[in-house]
């Protein structure tokens, strides 16, 4: 790949969706922080969803594509696998150095 060339990201409609409503609902840099996006993009989609809605004259909250979950339920399910994440992670490092330390012994 040459220097400097960025390559360009791709999201589904329904990421985008969910973010926007992130967006409206903890601000647009919280949204950004947490999702690993910049603002100036999270911004475009929280407007092009606003827009939408009111041009079809219905509120946002109308595009949900299914059931929608509070933010704090969704964060404590992300806390909850970043610790699990974690812990495995901790496994995987445990048993690299076990097998180095047997693997020495063998020779």
């Amino acid at each position: 790949m040459k220097e400097g060339k960025v390559l360009k990201r791709q999201y589904t409609q329904e990421y985008k969706l969910e973010s926007a409503r992130l967006a409206q609902s903890v601000g647009i840099n919280e949204a950004a922080r947490r999702l690993g996006l910049p603002s100036a993009t999270l911004g475009n989609w929280k407007r092009l969803l606003e827009k939408s809605a009111v041009l079809a004259g219905i509120r946002a909250r109308a595009y949900q594509p299914g059931p929608q979950r509070p933010v704090s339920e969704l964060e404590a399910e992300n806390s909850r696998l970043r610790k699990e994440l974690a812990s495995a992670r901790l496994d995987v490092e445990i048993l690299g150095k076990a097998t180095t330390y047997f693997s020495k012994g063998l020779r």
